[in-house]
């Protein structure tokens, strides 16, 4: 039996969802010059940045942008596909800062516990929140976003894929069951 693909969000949802996202940020983070964004390596980096350049658009405000891996902070990397690790690449101090991690999915909640390891290995920002294009539901930590997309309840055999036009040539999130 093949796999059957739905698409979630076409490339105008994803923008809409975009400047939704932007704007419950700029609304929640009050003075946006101690603000900083920090993707998730693979596809929360680009979507860091694409955040950022609606802020910019919205505010007329640069919000710093940064990119962390954080494949040593993992705890499951027996059961996750073997990975180069990215360049982590943060040019500048997230100590006292308004950090909002980014990420494309989240499912168990272990990548962004990994990625709230990492951040302390730079510095201690005042405040972290966390925002994510789709939450798929079915966690095994407490974490929780702030800022959320699309809620997409599934089935644990489900598997949710974004495509970043950066990274993939086009803008979707698909649903494959």
């Amino acid at each position: 039996m093949s796999a059957q693909i739905i698409e979630i969000l076409s490339a105008e949802e994803i923008r809409r969802t975009i400047t939704r996202l932007a704007s419950q940020v700029i609304e929640k983070s009050g003075d946006l010059s101690q603000l900083v964004l920090l993707g998730i390596y693979t596809r929360g980096a680009p979507l860091a940045k694409l955040i950022a350049n609606q802020i910019e658009m919205l505010e007329q405000i640069k919000v710093p942008v940064g990119a962390i891996d954080i494949t040593f902070w993992r705890d499951d990397l027996d059961r996750i596909a073997t990975r180069t690790p990215a360049k982590t690449e943060i040019p500048f101090d997230i100590t006292g800062k308004t950090l909002v991690l980014v990420d494309d999915v989240i499912y168990k909640g272990r990548t962004i516990r990994a990625a709230l390891n990492a951040v302390h290995e730079y510095g201690r920002p005042q405040v972290i929140r966390f925002l994510v294009l789709v939450d798929r539901g079915h966690r095994e930590l407490p974490i929780h976003p702030d800022f959320t997309g699309k809620h997409l309840p599934t089935a644990a055999e489900e598997k949710v894929k974004v495509y970043l036009d950066e990274i993939d040539g086009k803008d979707a999130v698909e649903l494959i069951k």
